[in-house]
């Protein structure tokens, strides 16, 4: 009894941090989407900009409150949070706005897939913190299933692939968000949650705010459709505020590079965003696909009993 009731409490806490990290997944395939589809009506920088000012001013109400007195500890920890917001808020995020004005959603679906990757590279150079064999093979099965989805089941199609400039910036995205997201181990729990995420918030603004100008000057913003402001209230509500908590929350609990694999439900989820979205139809490819995925997801993130 006395070794069962831990190991239980473990189970459900781990079963609790994967299931945050499969929506917040889930509310990022919709970020990929939308990013594409406002590739015209902001810039790359404007729509990062806006995008966490709305985080900024949602999150305030609740984080205001819980900062009050933890002045010395946030200064102890300004460096760490300058980090997550430098990588998190700015670089991540306007890399990725920039190649969505160029690239393919096949080659973004593509590359994003190599997230995984970056994030176990980043924990060893980081942590020295090296893959189980369980967890490579977990990668590689997702890595097929993604495979079966963008190439209809016909793995010849990834010859007739075509390289775009935005390629380039999505690849680079990719590093940076591994770095985040080993980084974030090391947040204090006194900080975890809302009140990191809202400094996060602020010091990204504060950061984005010079591009913003200077892409104001060079091509002044013009005032949004009321579709083009709903597309922004979702980034900086529902991609922005929910799944960076609950990210942030799995990553905690289970870890960077066991968090990282559930990086490869994203293209099941977009391919399912497609077909309620965009009206495309499905195919046995996209069972085998998403099954595949969802299986390789499971045995990266689980452990031997």
């Amino acid at each position: 009894m006395t070794v069962t009731a831990p190991l239980a409490s473990l189970a459900r806490r781990r079963a609790a941090a994967f299931s945050l990290l499969v929506l917040a997944n889930l509310l990022w395939s919709a970020n990929w989407v939308i990013g594409r589809a406002l590739r015209e009506a902001f810039d790359p920088f404007a729509l990062n900009f806006w995008r966490w000012s709305v985080a900024v001013v949602a999150l305030a109400p609740f984080a205001l409150p819980l900062l009050a007195g933890k002045g010395a500890l946030i200064r102890r920890h300004a460096g760490l949070l300058a980090l997550l917001a430098l990588t998190g808020v700015v670089l991540f995020q306007s890399f990725v706005y920039i190649g969505l004005r160029t690239t393919t959603a096949i080659n973004g679906v593509l590359l994003n897939s190599s997230g995984p990757l970056f994030i176990l590279l980043a924990s060893w150079a980081i942590d020295r913190q090296g893959a189980s064999a369980r967890q490579v093979a977990g990668m590689l099965v997702s890595l097929a299933g993604i495979v079966v989805i963008i190439t209809r089941g016909e793995p010849a199609r990834l010859l007739e692939l075509e390289l775009h400039a935005g390629d380039a910036w999505v690849l680079a995205a990719m590093p940076v968000w591994g770095v985040y997201s080993v980084a974030l181990r090391r947040m204090p729990r006194e900080l975890a949650g809302v009140p990191s995420l809202f400094m996060m918030c602020v010091a990204g603004v504060a950061m984005l705010a010079p591009a913003f100008a200077l892409e104001a000057l060079a091509s002044p913003p013009r005032w949004p459709a009321a579709a083009e402001a709903a597309g922004v209230l979702y980034l900086g509500l529902g991609a922005s505020v929910v799944a960076f908590f609950c990210w942030n929350r799995g990553v905690s609990v289970l870890g960077a590079a066991s968090a990282g694999f559930t990086m490869h439900l994203l293209p099941a989820f977009g391919t399912v965003l497609a077909m309620i979205l965009l009206g495309e139809k499905f195919g046995a490819f996209h069972a085998a696909g998403i099954a595949t995925i969802v299986a390789g997801v499971i045995l990266a993130s689980t452990r031997r009993a």
